[in-house]
């Protein structure tokens, strides 16, 4: 998969008009900021945001339309991290995926998960 780059900003600008949680996005932009490699891609019902295109993370809403951030930190580095629930497609268990409540994650919460989120992709070869 191929992520979309933005030609002026690092952020590929999402439609305002797309059913996703913008302010969840928002908070992850603000946190992330603006660097060298960054970009983000409409998907599966979300955003997810892309360093080097490998995926960091990502928001949207459940089906039942519960807010939450997802985030890609690989296998076995979640153990020390709040709130982590593991991401769980149809019957299989994604490794190193894990979805927080988006209501309960306070901006210092965030910012630990992206921390490792940001790590784990900074060790993968770019895309």
């Amino acid at each position: 998969m191929k992520c979309l780059k933005a030609v002026h900003k690092p952020w590929s600008r999402i439609s305002e008009t797309m059913a996703f949680d913008e302010a969840l996005t928002h908070r992850i932009r603000a946190a992330l900021g603006e660097g060298a490699g960054l970009s983000e891609k409409r998907m599966t019902g979300g955003v997810c945001f892309f360093l080097n295109g490998n995926m960091v993370c990502g928001a949207d809403r459940s089906k039942e339309g519960k807010r939450r951030f997802m985030f890609r930190v690989g296998k076995g580095n979640a153990a020390a991290l709040p709130q982590g629930v593991p991401m769980i497609l149809g019957d299989r268990q994604m490794p190193g995926f894990y979805f927080v409540d988006g209501e309960r994650c306070n901006d210092e919460l965030l910012q630990r998960w992206l921390d490792v989120a940001l790590s784990h992709a900074r060790s993968l070869p770019p895309k």
